[in-house]
């Protein structure tokens, strides 16, 4: 595996990370944002600076107006995206958008590109993932138990069930939503995913979710579906493959939020440095006491670790291998340490770390739902875990 950065890496990286320090930075105290995250209009400006720099899109198809990169050139670029929270909304790689333009490319039709991915693409709309239900039943670690039902007719689907936790259903374009597929005669045909317009009849935001994360566009929501309309058209893939083509989403989404949050924690980790070689107590910069020492080398070695697994994962991807397993432990992994590393800054700083003076608190509410997003942490280790033991019964 040769992780060799190429020259015009080098240089886009460089392009990114002045970018984001001379032109995105400057927004971190935007009025603009509150706790159901930015507003549309600061989205838009943002989006537009990365347009007039070429750095737009770096994940999406050149044919659409993005930059083409591999998953190995996104690791890097998206590190550096993430040295501000609102880096990713700059570069149009904020979740959920970036994973349903992976999944829109690979398995939507020509028509359905132009009319969704293509905007999406350039920034011009916002979508979401629609399929995490109630907290009372139905899917969410276990997609098995998914409730919404879509029933087939003659004109296509009726859509009905209750989703929860939609993060950036107010505002969005085009809704991905998942559903359990009956025809006429009831039986149960599987998953299938429809793309839904954001003004589908029957469609409808119940409540907004108050979260501790405040970094992604219209926040999060509990939405309903009363026999929502989608024409065959409108069906994402094939009817009945839904979780198959779920995956082709899931696993490359859970490894670029690793890249994101790795550049997040990079920037507290750099904040935590500067306070302990200036920040005096007992007489010396409290970064020469063993107790803060520590804690600045254990950042190093979780974000040194935490990079090497996410290129190693990029590498394996790009080579056209899902990487399934190893998706599923750097997401369990990056998560937890570089969630220890935002937990250690915050530390360092004292009382200024839970205030707004830097943006180390900011970060520190993003991260901690990242151990959930995408899996929890422990279905992640019950699925691999899983999978070890049964590889090892096969072998006797």
């Amino acid at each position: 595996m040769d992780f060799k950065l190429s020259d015009d890496l080098v240089e886009l990286r460089s392009r990114v990370e002045t970018f984001i320090a001379e032109k995105v930075v400057p927004f971190e105290n935007d009025r603009r944002q509150g706790p159901h995250g930015p507003e549309e209009s600061l989205r838009l400006e943002l989006v537009a600076l990365a347009f007039e720099a070429g750095l737009l899109s770096p994940h999406g198809p050149k044919e659409y107006g993005g930059l083409g990169l591999d998953h190995r050139s996104m690791a890097v670029v998206f590190e550096a995206a993430g040295w501000s929270p609102l880096g990713p909304l700059a570069l149009n790689i904020q979740a959920p958008d970036e994973g349903n333009v992976n999944l829109l490319e690979s398995i939507a039709t020509p028509e359905q590109k132009k009319r969704w991915l293509a905007p999406l693409v350039r920034g011009e709309i916002r979508s979401t993932f629609v399929m995490t239900e109630t907290t009372t039943g139905g899917a969410g670690a276990d997609p098995s138990l998914l409730k919404t039902v879509a029933q087939q007719d003659s004109d296509g689907f009726l859509i009905t069930g209750e989703k929860y936790m939609i993060t950036g259903a107010p505002g969005a374009g085009v809704h991905i939503v998942m559903a359990r597929t009956l025809n006429p005669a009831g039986q149960d045909l599987g998953a299938t995913m429809f793309l839904l317009d954001a003004d589908a009849p029957g469609f409808a935001i119940e409540r907004m979710l108050d979260t501790i994360d405040s970094n992604s566009p219209g926040g999060h929501a509990a939405v309903s579906l009363t026999r929502a309309r989608a024409t065959p058209d409108r069906v994402l893939g094939q009817v009945g493959q839904g979780f198959r083509n779920a995956q082709i989403r899931l696993g490359p989404a859970r490894l670029t939020h690793c890249m994101r949050w790795l550049g997040a924690a990079r920037r507290c980790h750099a904040i935590a440095i500067d306070h302990a070689r200036h920040r005096r107590s007992f007489g010396r910069p409290i970064g020469e006491h063993q107790g803060v020492g520590f804690m600045i080398a254990d950042n190093e070695i979780d974000l040194h670790l935490s990079r090497l697994a996410v290129w190693h994962a990029a590498w394996l991807l790009d080579g056209h291998d899902r990487a399934r397993n190893e998706t599923s432990m750097v997401k369990v992994f990056c998560s937890e340490a570089l969630g220890r590393v935002i937990d250690r800054c915050l530390q360092i700083l004292g009382s200024i770390g839970i205030t707004g003076d830097t943006v180390v608190e900011r970060f520190y509410r993003d991260i901690r739902p990242f151990r959930i997003y995408d899996g929890p942490s422990e279905v992640h280790r019950h699925a691999l875990a899983n999978r070890i033991l049964g590889q090892r019964v096969n072998q006797r």
